[in-house]
This record gives structure tokens, C-alpha cells and sequence, in this order.
């Protein structure tokens, strides 16, 4: 995948209307869209970001594009790649296909684009702390 320098991507004008400019959609966008989409499926309990993003989230700022990267294919295609953990007792298959199926999906609904493939990379399993309830 080709580095996101400055990145943007040129969004086809619909059939039937009059071109009346060229449209761009910065990789960052791409990212925040992809990211609310994972968010979304059932199973996925966070995103990997890095230092940056955990900083910010400690001061409150809601980081939608944490953990997904964007990219052109060598086609010139967008490429995708998602850092996730799934939820213990979730079939990591069915959780990815449901990840890639709703990134492609709100990519298309928002800005057209096609999306030429959709990478997750599953990089943990979160599980779930239980409570421990002290009877006196």
C-alpha cells in the first residue's frame, strides 16, 4: 500500500449530472468513515491506535479514524487497512467478513468510491473483566 502524503481521492460525478468540477475526498475522510463503520459491528471491541491517538483520547477527543489506514493500490484504487481486536467468544471469520462488508458499504453510501480491498488485521482479543460480587 502507497503512503498517504498529502492524499486525496477524486470522487466520480453521479450519471445523469453535469460535471461542474472536480471533487476530492482527503484519505483522512476515508479514514473517519471506515472507522465509524468498524465501530459499528458486533464482536469488535476496539481499534489499535497509537500514542498520539491514546493522548488525545485522554483528553476527550473522540479519535473515529484510530486504527485505520488508507492507501492507493498500484491501479490507483483505495486500499484499506483496518487493526482491530474482536470480543472473546465472537468467530473472528464472521467478525472480519462483517468488517469489510461494512467499511465497502459506508465508503460507497458516502462518497461513491469504490473500495478495491478491505485488509483486517486482528490484532488481539479483548476479554471482558467479570464483576466479582463480595457476599458479607
Amino acid at each position: 500500500m502507497a503512503e498517504k502524503v498529502g492524499q486525496s481521492f477524486v470522487q466520480p460525478t453521479p450519471s445523469g449530472k453535469e460535471e461542474l468540477g472536480k471533487i476530492e475526498v482527503a484519505a483522512e475522510v476515508i479514514e473517519v468513515v471506515a472507522g465509524i463503520a468498524v465501530n459499528e459491528v458486533e464482536g469488535i471491541a476496539a481499534t489499535r491506535g497509537n500514542i498520539a491517538t491514546g493522548v488525545a483520547e485522554r483528553f476527550g477527543k473522540k479519535v473515529h479514524n484510530k486504527g485505520i489506514k488508507s492507501g492507493v493500490t498500484e491501479t490507483g484504487e483505495i486500499a484499506i487497512d483496518v487493526f482491530c481486536s474482536v470480543k472473546y467468544g465472537y468467530a473472528i471469520p464472521k467478525v472480519a467478513k462483517e468488517v469489510q462488508t461494512q467499511i465497502r458499504q459506508a465508503i460507497l453510501n458516502m462518497t461513491a468510491l469504490e473500495t478495491a480491498e478491505v485488509n483486517v488485521h486482528i490484532t488481539g482479543i479483548y476479554f471482558e473483566k467479570e464483576e466479582t460480587v463480595v457476599h458479607e
